[in-house]
């Protein structure tokens, strides 16, 4: 289903494979965002609404701090098999940010959730963009990149009526959940990408190949 998807709009594999990717994950966390704010006044003992603003400030922050020298670090590397381990550490840590929502019962677990969270996409950000970025098929860079954001912009919205029917008809831990999955799987989307190398062995190769399909052309 995947491959189809990707021949239909005559995109190489990896762009295919990542716009997949990050359309589940942000599809995911659109689950959240339309009841986020109310779950937290209800889940958290004397949390107020400028708890949620300390805590979305501290994810954002977070976020921005560590793009830019984790930014910097992998292009002095150059190497896509660690910008891909980086990346599904940061969907990892993502999904596990959505699963521990749920659990907190303290406004400091807040912080440390929405700090991780931060961490989380900081890693995942800069490692996708990097990788696909350099994998973007030639004359057709704008277009795979509005293909990108519409994809996330259809998501979002139809994944946040969802997530306020889910909320409200069975509960907001069946939100949560659903977001760490689909996080979880954004991660094993990543790692069907046809023909990628990964290796600890620095001499082998640490590019991707060229995955574009015969039938494309550039």
């Amino acid at each position: 289903m995947i491959r189809k998807f990707i021949n239909n709009f005559r995109v190489n594999r990896v762009v295919g494979y990542f716009i997949i990717a990050d359309l589940i994950l942000f599809g995911g966390w659109g689950l959240i965002s339309p009841i986020f704010s109310i779950f937290v006044i209800e889940k958290l003992i004397d949390a107020t609404l400028v708890n949620i603003g300390i805590g979305a400030a501290m994810y954002w922050m977070i976020k921005s701090c560590v793009q830019l020298p984790l930014g910097r670090f992998l292009d002095n590397k150059r190497d896509e098999s660690l910008s891909l381990y980086v990346l599904f550490s940061g969907l990892l840590l993502t999904s596990f940010s959505a699963f521990s929502f749920t659990f907190m019962t303290k406004v400091w677990h807040l912080y440390a959730v929405q700090s991780l969270h931060g961490l989380g996409m900081a890693f995942y950000v800069v490692s996708w963009y990097g990788i696909f970025s350099r994998h973007l098929d030639k004359n057709k860079v704008a277009f795979e990149w509005a293909m990108n954001s519409s994809s996330l912009g259809f998501a979002s919205g139809i994944m946040a009526f969802a997530g306020g029917y889910i909320a409200n008809n069975f509960g907001f831990v069946y939100v949560f959940g659903a977001a760490g999955i689909l996080s979880a799987i954004a991660a094993m989307i990543i790692f069907m990408v046809p023909n990628l190398v990964i290796t600890n062995k620095v001499h082998e190769i640490k590019t991707m190949k060229d995955h574009t399909p015969k039938t494309v052309s550039n």
